[in-house]
């Protein structure tokens, strides 16, 4: 007797699995800069903390054109971490506000940490690596269930 059932592996045509492919690297590409902008936002949050508790951990420079004073490095980055966090938690359900907040926040990031960069050198190369990876994330051309039809 002859099988009837199609055989195991056996690949979809191939637009369909071209598209699935897309689908399953872009959603991936979204998971990967929601747990990375969680990571970056707690980090950030730990990062104000210490600022505002005027930890001897960062370094003071005398002659730099962006000195502020710590406490106010803190709580910039505390928020920036805070608002990092919930839009991490938008981009886990996928909403497209969050895709573009997201963007916004890393960029405000990697700018608040290059303005740091005398106060904690290495660290602050570290938050700006890790945000260039969510904006290349985000910016990925993602193909939804909807660009099919």
């Amino acid at each position: 007797m002859a099988a009837t059932h199609p055989t195991h592996g056996a690949r979809p045509a191939t637009g369909t699995y071209a598209r699935s492919a897309k689908r399953e690297w872009a959603g991936g590409l979204t998971v990967f800069a929601a747990v990375t902008l969680m990571i970056v936002g707690v980090l950030d949050i730990f990062r104000g903390i210490m600022g505002i508790a005027e930890d001897d951990v960062f370094v003071t420079t005398q002659n730099y054109v962006f000195k502020f004073d710590l406490t106010s490095w803190g709580w910039t980055h505390l928020v920036l971490g805070a608002i990092g966090v919930l839009v991490s938690l938008g981009l886990a359900r996928g909403a497209l506000w969050a895709r573009i907040a997201g963007v916004t926040i890393a960029g405000l990031i990697i700018i608040a940490n290059f303005l740091s960069l005398p106060y904690y050198p290495v660290w602050s190369v570290v938050m700006i690596a890790f945000s260039g990876f969510i904006i290349w994330a985000l910016c990925m051309p993602r193909s939804d269930s909807r660009a099919g039809r």
